[in-house]
């Protein structure tokens, strides 16, 4: 990195209207952000792509095999470099894993699943076991499809039909989901304890008829992202890990004409979750922005993105440097632009804390375009205390109703780092 140990921004430094993004497959990256795959070629050439992050500058190796991938075949890497492809054939899903072998891409087969539909589910935080989704009538199938001794294997049978997936923990136990109740029911995020065969208890229920989705979760702060419509409309909020505390919901976050979506908070704030970091993908008229948001800010400052960006993905490092895959050039190579999230954090702070209502981030960091919070209002966002941040006239009560996070089994955050 130019400039020594310091993360160098290339990114907002463009104008929203000069700022692109690529259209096509996203890329998948593994939880400790070593490697990340996607489908990439053009036209009806594909093949998967694996990405090395972990070293000094990122490089890309193509695996092709003998037969192009149909376009909608899924990848995702694992932390030891080798990629898995999920395939859809006459009613079956089968799996495969492979490598670059010298000139050439080894494959290993891994066998299938008799199903027409399924979701694979985001990297395993351990990094060596992928699961995915099989919904059926009345209920939803967990499987083990890397990492078991025989091939997939059916590890949880889970009441209702299920979609999301987030990892509560780093040891790749405790997942969330989000369940249907009953058919058209409302959508609420549940706790799966798979190594207790699928125990499923409560995670999120803001209101009784409301759907409470778990978008993104932080084992170190117990940071929890939430999209709910408890209010009568979506709305982005926040809650934290085995709090009684109700769930914020920023003014900050509502913004009426995009698209907005967090994808990566700060790792090792540990049992700070009002100090972690998070990136949103905002996509609107002008194309996709990159949005930084903190609890104890209360602001949302948005950043138009890097060109070539792979929109809505992303990693923070242990240095609280935001990166950001991005393809460029006729040949689509690889690269990650950086941008030193943690330090324009800092500086907001003591910008707040000398009584400056704004900042302006070094090195070509544009200022918040982002909506201000309401005056007066505490830097969690919040009304007063014990109440839900930033709700408008006429929303529902029952959006100031806690999380009962304390009902699932991670009350204490100890052991979840």
């Amino acid at each position: 990195m130019a400039g020594g140990d310091e993360p160098m921004t290339v990114c907002a430094i463009e104008s929203a209207a000069e700022s692109t993004s690529v259209s096509g497959p996203e890329i998948t990256i593994t939880a400790d952000g070593a490697y990340a795959a996607r489908l990439a070629g053009e036209g009806e050439d594909l093949y998967p792509e694996r990405w090395t992050l972990d070293g000094p500058e990122p490089y890309a190796v193509q695996l092709p095999l003998a037969q192009p991938e149909e376009r909608g075949t899924d990848v995702l890497p694992l932390s030891d470099g080798r990629v898995l492809i999920r395939r859809s054939v006459a009613g079956r899903q089968l799996f495969s894993l492979v490598y670059p072998t010298g000139p050439g891409t080894g494959e290993l087969p891994l066998g299938g699943i008799e199903t027409a539909s399924l979701v694979l589910l985001p990297p395993s935080p351990d990094g060596r076991r992928a699961y995915a989704l099989v919904p059926g009538a009345r209920s939803t199938a967990v499987w083990l499809v890397v990492g078991g001794a025989f091939g997939p294997e059916h590890v949880a049978e889970v009441a209702g039909r299920c979609s999301g997936g987030v990892w509560l923990d780093r040891t790749g136990r405790m997942l969330a989901l989000d369940r249907e109740q009953g058919a058209g029911g409302p959508v609420k995020a549940v706790t799966v304890d798979l190594e207790r065969g699928g125990e499923t208890t409560a995670l999120l229920q803001i209101a009784e008829g409301s759907d409470d989705r778990l978008l993104l979760a932080d084992p170190d702060s117990g940071l929890l992202l939430i999209r709910s419509n408890a209010a009568g409309h979506d709305r982005l909020g926040w809650g934290i890990m085995g709090s009684t505390l109700p769930v914020r919901f920023p003014e900050s976050l509502r913004l009426p004409d995009c698209a907005v979506r967090p994808f990566a908070v700060q790792p090792g704030q540990t049992l700070e979750p009002e100090r972690c970091g998070v990136a949103l993908w905002i996509e609107g008229a002008a194309g996709s922005r990159l949005g930084l948001w903190q609890p104890s800010g209360g602001r949302l400052r948005q950043l138009a993105a890097p060109r070539g960006w792979l929109a809505g993905t992303g990693v923070w490092d242990a240095r609280g440097a935001l990166r950001l895959p991005y393809v460029s050039g006729g040949r689509g190579e690889c690269g990650l632009a950086r941008l030193d999230a943690a330090g324009l954090f800092a500086r907001e702070a003591a910008a707040r804390r000398n009584g400056v209502q704004g900042v302006q981030g070094a090195q070509g960091v544009q200022g918040a375009q982002g909506v201000q919070g309401v005056p007066g209002a505490s830097p969690a966002g919040e009304t007063g205390p014990g109440r839900t941040g930033e709700t408008g006239p006429g929303e529902p009560r029952e959006a100031r109703r806690p999380v009962p996070l304390q009902q699932a089994p991670l009350m204490g955050r100890k052991g979840l780092g």
